[in-house]
């Protein structure tokens, strides 16, 4: 990456702030703290007829009653010896709040995203690691929460017809960049549905590298896609260094930018207009997604 994009990068603000947490072991893990409401010492759990397995069991804290998921079992390590003595950290993403139980948290730490890296190839494709960052030289693992809900409780992708009935008849090309491999399916089903050829990447730098070479292919890239959709946390270039790094090219000034997060937040709807993209839409909402592309469509 050029200094000029970095130096771009850290005015768009790309710092991550990471909870950090273990699962009983040495490795460990972070999730993003824009997804963290609260960390509570493990409390009784209200066990549900049929649950999941990997649920282990039903909490109500301040009026709302949320699933309580042994992350460990979820993303294929063993159970729990003592869940009593464990923590629970209770998130908000993808328009739903989640209890993880962990064995302890260890601290919040701050580092950039471009000293984010996506997972080796090495951990294989059922890994639950979205991506990877070293803090005082120990690897941490960043999990892929979508993934893990996904897992449970799998997303719908179907759009009803009120909204399909809108798409129009041409199909158009959207840009499509998430790093989560369930995220991408998840957009790109609903949006063929509505007669939209998507094509994906996984991170800001390797969209750079995709756009810089089908321009020296010789396509207009003022007209290529019609829209990009982006995710906002990403290694190495998150979507607010993106959108930041397209708006400074003459090909890609005008081009909608949609940046599509499980974070909710009014610093999301704040940082669209910092940094220039056109819309900030929650993760996940498959109606809601296709009817801002269809609505893009019809308004270009």
């Amino acid at each position: 990456m050029t200094g000029s994009i970095l130096e771009s990068n850290r005015a768009a603000g790309s710092r991550l702030e990471l909870l950090l947490f273990n699962l009983g072991g040495r490795q460990l893990f972070g999730i993003n703290v824009f997804k963290v409401q609260e960390v509570i010492p493990y409390k009784t759990l209200t066990q549900l007829p049929g649950a999941h397995p990997l649920v282990n069991g039903v909490a109500t804290l301040r009026g709302i009653t949320m699933s309580v998921i042994d992350l460990s079992r979820a993303i294929g390590g063993p159970t729990m010896e003592k869940p009593k003595d464990g923590i629970i950290i209770i998130t908000e993403y993808n328009r739903s709040v989640h209890g993880f139980l962990v064995q302890g948290v260890d601290r919040i730490v701050y580092t950039q995203w471009e000293n984010v890296q996506p997972p080796p190839a090495a951990l294989g494709a059922h890994s639950f690691a979205t991506a990877i960052t070293t803090i005082d030289n120990q690897l941490v693992e960043i999990l892929d929460v979508e993934k893990v809900l996904d897992s449970i409780v799998h997303a719908s992708t179907d759009i009803s017809d009120s909204v399909s009935d809108k798409a129009h008849q041409n199909s158009h090309k959207v840009l499509i960049v998430d790093d989560s491999m369930v995220a991408r399916k998840q957009i790109v089903r609903a949006l063929e549905q509505v007669n939209i050829e998507c094509i994906t990447t996984t991170d800001g730098e390797d969209t750079i590298q995709l756009l810089d070479q089908l321009n020296a292919e010789g396509n207009d890239m003022r007209n290529y896609f019609c829209m990009i959709i982006s995710d906002i946390e990403m290694p190495k270039m998150d979507g607010y260094m993106l959108t930041t790094e397209l708006r400074k090219r003459p090909d890609f000034q005008q081009t909608y930018i949609l940046l599509h997060s499980s974070i909710s937040g009014e610093f999301n709807h704040e940082m669209v207009e910092k940094t220039g993209a056109n819309q900030f839409i929650q993760k996940y909402c498959p109606d809601e997604l296709a009817g801002a592309v269809i609505a893009h469509l019809g308004n270009g």
